[in-house]
């Protein structure tokens, strides 16, 4: 096929990122160098002030806080997916297409009904509560929601299929000749892991990982149905400049913030797992 033939195959992909995905950025781009009125109309005059306001020590405090529930979730993501993703990669293909529709299956479900699903799991009144309570365990409910816990379950919970799938396919594609001749050479199970296993899955681990991250870093939903107004995180205040505050060019501006930094992280944890992996056939 000619490079020409291929260019017109993916023109309706460009023209679709083009529309909805480039021309929006764009908008949002110029609409965080414009001024708010009175009354939250959009005044057409330049300033810099949108972005000067989120030097305020609160903004960066918000930040940081979403940052590390972000680096956090990611973390959890990691350490619950990757055995389960490992784990379904050992069985036979029958099996792995039951374990992976298990996985697809919350995908089913609209994503708020999910969260207030978790809203009447941990509430006071809630099944966990109720039932500590009824077996004499308790004395009084705990508090299991509307803190930045239950944010954090809910987020792992909401992203996990995101970290599973990257790394079931790089599991999955693996080359098991190399495994067994680690075994051959005299490799622990745990040597053969930490220098076959892990860096042939290491493209998986580093794209579940990013999309995990990024997902979560502008993630509004789960803070506000299950974090209440304990747990408010850059995606909330962001979502609170355009629908209550009516500020759409400081939301615009927090939300360009938000995106360099993500791909600053983003590149800087690409670069450093890079350098740091474990080097592939050391064992």
């Amino acid at each position: 096929m000619t490079t020409k033939r291929l260019k017109l195959l993916a023109l309706p992909a460009l023209v679709w990122l083009g529309a909805l995905f480039v021309l929006p950025l764009l908008m949002i781009a110029a609409l965080s160098f414009l001024k708010r009125g009175t009354y939250g109309q959009i005044v057409y005059q330049g300033t810099l002030d949108n972005y000067t306001r989120i030097i305020d020590p609160l903004y960066g405090d918000i930040f940081l806080d979403t940052l590390a529930i972000s680096v956090l979730t990611t973390f959890l993501a990691l350490v619950c997916g990757y055995p389960l993703a490992y784990h379904i990669s050992r069985m036979r293909r029958s099996a792995q297409k039951i374990w992976l529709l298990l996985v697809m299956i919350p995908f089913w479900i609209n994503f708020l009904v999910r969260s207030y699903a978790w809203v009447i799991i941990l509430r006071s009144q809630g099944v966990i509560n109720t039932v500590l309570q009824s077996l004499g365990l308790i004395d009084e409910p705990l508090p299991l929601l509307y803190n930045s816990g239950s944010v954090l379950l809910g987020m792992v919970y909401t992203l996990l299929p995101f970290m599973v799938l990257p790394i079931y396919v790089s599991l999955e594609q693996m080359d098991r000749r190399k495994l067994e001749a680690a075994y051959d050479l005299g490799a622990t199970p745990w040597k053969a892991f930490w220098h076959v296993t892990l860096p042939l899955s290491k493209t998986g681990v580093v794209t579940g990982s990013i999309l995990v991250f990024v997902s979560s870093i502008g993630m509004f939903v789960v803070p506000d149905v299950m974090g209440g107004a304990k747990s408010a995180l850059i995606g909330n205040v962001i979502q609170n400049q355009f629908l209550s505050a009516r500020d759409w060019p400081f939301g615009s501006a927090l939300s360009i913030v938000l995106m360099l930094l993500s791909m600053l992280l983003i590149f800087l944890y690409y670069r450093a797992t890079k350098a740091a992996g474990p080097k592939e056939g050391a064992a």
